[in-house]
């Protein structure tokens, strides 16, 4: 949205900037300004623009805003002679309509385009994805960002046939229809027809349409972007979140939108390796008249089996956590044996475990060897069953039967009161 903005408000001013990133803009725009690139009468008729919109939606969203400030923009362009006095109008547009031919494009020109192709490929689905959803959750709709992309992939080899550019979902115009009433996909279509006919039979339809005035449009669809209240709930609800969304606004605005695209997308999958790496976890106690098993650190009023350990760790298990899991387990059972309460057993309740990889596997059965060593059996409750299979695929217990046949952490317990002959009575048994 600022990079939108930045780079408006100098149409509004009479003049362009570019840049690869949000600062390049600003400095550039600044060293127009620096330089006398302004020019009175093209802001006046821009800020007017803008007005009108700004002040239409907030009657009546419903009003055709950008159409009332189109009109007004050829009307005062007209009446006023705006173009002779050095205000940039759109002009006429191409006449006709673009034949279909294969791109003659040699082996050196594709190897020189192909870093383009993959930014604006990743520009385009990072754009298209993340306004399709913005858009759908804002109208309670459900969209699939598969078919928005195999649709975008389409359209632009369609493009490429006709010589056009490469498109994606528009941060700009999506705005402007949804704010001039569009519910629909019908509003594309009526476009592109519209259009259509425009460069067949009226081209100089929009002769005397100033620059500026399409820019106050595209300024106005741009503030509809910047939503300041979701990131105040960011703040207040998980601020690793909030942090991660202003570091992807600076790298976007350093680094420009494709490498700020992967620096946010790079963060965001530390910042899931960052939980992953060590989850939450915890031991489970019985309380008296609660069905199933409880974490003891919420629950310190519940009951211990005696010698049992109940341990559940809410993430898969990998190469990153493993050696945490084992660890983590270790001293659990160290802290039960210092409050002088033996641990004989400890069943593992797996079933936020959705997988397990080979690192993690063999940290797994280096910690069954030891436990084994110290007289402590191991067991499992609630493995799903891929999960069971990948145990068995990896030969985890090495020839000797590792106890993962309890369908739940009830039958686990029940079946180590059994085994180990303890005294022991469930309030549910009573």
């Amino acid at each position: 949205a600022l990079t939108i903005i930045v780079a408006q408000v100098a149409k509004m001013c009479g003049f362009s900037v570019g840049g690869e990133n949000l600062i390049d803009e600003v400095s550039a725009f600044a060293e127009r300004l620096g330089d006398g690139a302004f020019d009175a009468a093209t802001l006046a008729v821009g800020t007017a623009s803008l007005a009108i919109v700004l002040v239409t939606r907030r009657i009546d969203r419903r009003a055709p805003s950008a159409l009332l400030a189109v009109v007004f923009g050829i009307v005062v362009a007209t009446v006023l002679g705006l173009g002779d006095d050095g205000v940039r109008l759109v002009g006429d547009l191409p006449q006709g309509l673009p034949s279909p031919a294969l791109p003659d494009v040699d082996a050196d020109t594709l190897r020189s385009l192909a870093g383009a192709a993959l930014g604006i490929a990743l520009v385009s689905f990072a754009d298209t994805s993340v306004l399709s959803r913005s858009m759908a959750l804002r109208r309670r709709e459900h969209v699939d960002g598969n078919h928005e992309l195999a649709a975008l992939g389409a359209v632009n080899i369609a493009t490429g046939l006709f010589s056009g550019f490469a498109v994606s979902g528009s941060n700009s115009r999506t705005p402007v229809a949804e704010a001039a009433g569009s519910r629909t996909q019908l509003t594309g279509a009526t476009a592109a027809l519209l259009l259509l006919a425009v460069t067949a039979f009226v081209p100089g339809l929009f002769r005397n349409l100033p620059d500026a005035t399409l820019a106050a449009i595209v300024i106005a669809a741009a503030f509809s972007l910047i939503d300041v209240r979701a990131m105040r709930r960011l703040f207040r609800v998980r601020r690793s979140e909030f942090v991660l969304a202003v570091a992807g606004l600076v790298s976007v605005a350093v680094l420009g939108p494709v490498n700020g695209v992967v620096v946010a997308v790079a963060l965001s999958v530390l910042n899931f390796l960052r939980i992953v790496w060590k989850p939450h976890t915890a031991e489970l106690v019985r309380v008296d008249g609660l069905k199933g098993y409880h974490d003891r650190g919420r629950h310190p009023e519940g009951r211990v089996v005696p010698g049992l350990l109940l341990y559940r760790f809410d993430a898969p298990l990998f190469f990153a956590n493993s050696r945490f899991f084992a660890e983590d387990l270790e001293g659990r059972i160290e802290s039960r044996e210092r409050e002088g309460q033996a641990v004989r057993c400890v069943v593992v309740t797996a079933e936020p475990i959705t997988d397990i990889d080979s690192s993690a596997a063999d940290s797994l059965r280096e910690l069954l060897r030891d436990l084994r060593l110290r007289g402590i059996d191991l067991r499992f409750a609630e493995l799903k069953g891929i999960v069971r299979e990948t145990f068995i695929r990896y030969g985890i217990d090495d020839g000797e039967p590792v106890q993962l046949s309890h369908r739940t952490t009830g039958e686990a317990v029940h079946a180590y009161v059994r085994d180990h002959g303890v005294d022991w009575t469930d309030w549910d048994d009573r």
